[in-house]
């Protein structure tokens, strides 16, 4: 539960300024592009800093990696507190930065936390409670700013509701640091599985370069990096446009961008709970993977075919039907990774999906503000479903090597 709210610390504000950026490039007075940059950073950090944080979760264990983060991102917070002044974005940026940096203390750990402390019968649904955490962030991140936050003419209303927003979140996120530093424990005394036995006397004599090196040869892995980069990159994309999209339908309804973006990572989170229990329940991870990505494609026609709707409860049906499925992929994902790369480290194999995600996101998320500029949002969503079909495909090739399964016999 810790690990939940440390999660949802960091990831709610990755959204907040986008879900808001008409309100912050009027009063910073910068560009939309300057507002999707708050969202992006996450991405860019990610990419070169997850390699260094795989290898501090997987030499030095939980507790560091998460000590580490949640520092970072209290720390940044009460960056952002000094950021209220129209001439001051750039602290602004600075404080996301450093949140964002933290963020990769953060993703890795579902997947290691859920493999060293739980049984293999309930692996998969911890993974997905530790996801909840990220998706409840992101939520909230959707939810609050737009309540909290105002569209106003008058600058001094917008500062000052901006401040009590960054006060909020700074004291949110130094109440969970002491939680962490008090009650987290890097592992329990024995092993709760033999496949964990394993792994542990396995992390213990193999280096860390000569495991990414297994991962990087393993073609059944490679093929889910680039399938499950695709459709979080996608998601990416249309959470940090979602401002914008909404907008562009139905002027004036900055408060409804943000409850469709709220209605996508609730039903989100209602996927990944029930995917877990699937994967719990059948082992059939090949099927349930392929099942939610088929799924998340059918999801984002209908979402891209019911937007000039002129109803906006339309809207927030859609929406909520693709974050179901797309959003509920997530946990599936690090679950079919595990087993595909098994007895590797949980974290480094979790890393590298999460730095390729973050790849795809920038690609995906600049892609679609160029073709929602140059085209209309009909066809950047167009372009977006026919990445989501290369994404099925790659996804029906990959074998269905169980490894981590066929060791509990």
């Amino acid at each position: 539960m810790i690990f939940v709210l440390y999660s949802a610390s960091n990831a709610m504000q990755w959204i907040q300024y986008s879900i808001i950026a008409n309100i912050v490039m009027f009063y910073y007075q910068v560009s939309d592009m300057m507002v999707d940059m708050t969202s992006l950073i996450y991405m860019i950090t990610y990419i070169p800093l997850i390699f260094p944080a795989s290898y501090l979760l997987d030499r030095f264990g939980l507790r560091l990696a998460v000590v580490m983060g949640a520092v970072g991102t209290a720390l940044g917070s009460w960056i952002k507190v000094f950021s209220v002044d129209p001439s001051r974005f750039w602290v602004t940026l600075v404080g996301q930065t450093m949140v964002a940096v933290s963020q990769t203390f953060v993703l890795s750990v579902p997947a290691r936390l859920a493999a060293v402390w739980f049984g293999p019968d309930q692996v998969s649904s911890a993974c997905s409670i530790g996801v909840f955490g990220n998706q409840l962030g992101i939520a909230i991140g959707f939810l609050f700013p737009p309540m909290l936050v105002q569209n106003s003419n008058d600058r001094e209303i917008s500062g000052r509701e901006l401040q009590v927003m960054f006060y909020i979140v700074a004291a949110f996120t130094t109440v969970i640091l002491l939680l962490i530093l008090l009650f987290f424990k890097s592992e329990p005394p024995l092993p709760p599985s033999p496949a964990q036995a394993v792994q542990r006397e396995a992390e213990s004599t193999e280096c860390f370069f000569v495991s990414v090196k297994k991962l990087i040869t393993n073609a059944g892995y490679l093929l889910l990096l680039l399938s499950y980069g695709i459709n979080v990159g996608v998601f990416y994309a249309i959470s940090t446009l979602l401002n914008r999209i909404v907008l562009k339908y139905f002027p004036n309804h900055e408060e409804d961008a943000g409850r469709i973006g709220l209605t996508i990572v609730c039903a989100g989170m209602l996927g990944s709970v029930v995917c877990g229990i699937v994967l719990d329940k059948t082992h059939k991870f090949k099927e349930t993977t392929l099942g939610v990505y088929l799924l998340s494609f059918l999801g984002m026609i209908i979402f891209t075919f019911t937007l000039d709707s002129s109803s906006i409860y339309v809207l927030y049906i859609t929406a909520g039907l693709l974050g179901f499925f797309m959003t509920g992929y997530l946990p599936v994902g690090f679950e079919f990774a595990a087993e595909l790369t098994y007895p590797e480290p949980e974290g480094t194999s979790v890393g590298l999906l999460n730095a390729v995600c973050q790849v795809f996101g920038i690609v995906l998320t600049i892609l679609y503000s160029f073709s929602m500029s140059m085209w209309g949002v009909f066809w950047a969503n167009t372009f977006l479903c026919a990445t989501l079909t290369i994404g099925s495909v790659l996804t029906i090739i990959i074998p269905n090597d169980l490894r981590r399964q066929n060791a509990k016999f």
